[in-house]
């Protein structure tokens, strides 16, 4: 039974049930394209892993051919490992001020979270990585 080059999985037909990649090559020899059902490319991939985020980071973490793409991986457990992280200082937050405190920080720490979430995705989007303190480093060993 042949084998996938790009991902290394077994593959009984004419494309790989894991990454999409084809059997079949090209003019020239190189390997054609996957086919267009494939899927969508990395960095729209790696965005969306930010659009709710850690449940569209553990979908793109399950499902093929998105958890075999290394870049694709790396955004989800960030995505994931910031959500987590999001959750635990609002907590902090919450517990550490007085209520007419929170009343004032509160709301400048939504508009920091959705500047943080919208400048994540669209920098993915436009394939820079942005690699954050701690939970980048976190991801990038995940990954």
């Amino acid at each position: 039974m042949p084998f996938c080059s790009n991902c290394g999985a077994q593959v009984d037909g004419r494309f790989c049930p894991q990454c999409g990649a084809s059997l079949e090559t090209g003019a020239g020899g190189a390997p054609s394209a996957p086919p267009a059902a494939a899927g969508m490319t990395d960095n729209v991939a790696g965005a969306l892993c930010y659009l709710l985020g850690f449940i569209t980071g553990i979908i793109f973490l399950v499902v093929a051919p998105y958890n075999a793409r290394k870049e694709v991986r790396f955004h989800a457990f960030q995505s994931i490992f910031l959500s987590v992280a999001w959750v635990v200082l609002w907590i902090v937050i919450g517990m550490a001020l007085p209520w007419a405190a929170y009343l004032v920080v509160s709301p400048l720490l939504s508009l920091a979270g959705l500047a943080l979430w919208l400048y994540m995705m669209w920098k993915t989007y436009q394939n820079q990585r942005v690699v954050l303190p701690v939970i980048g480093e976190m991801a990038q060993k995940q990954a």
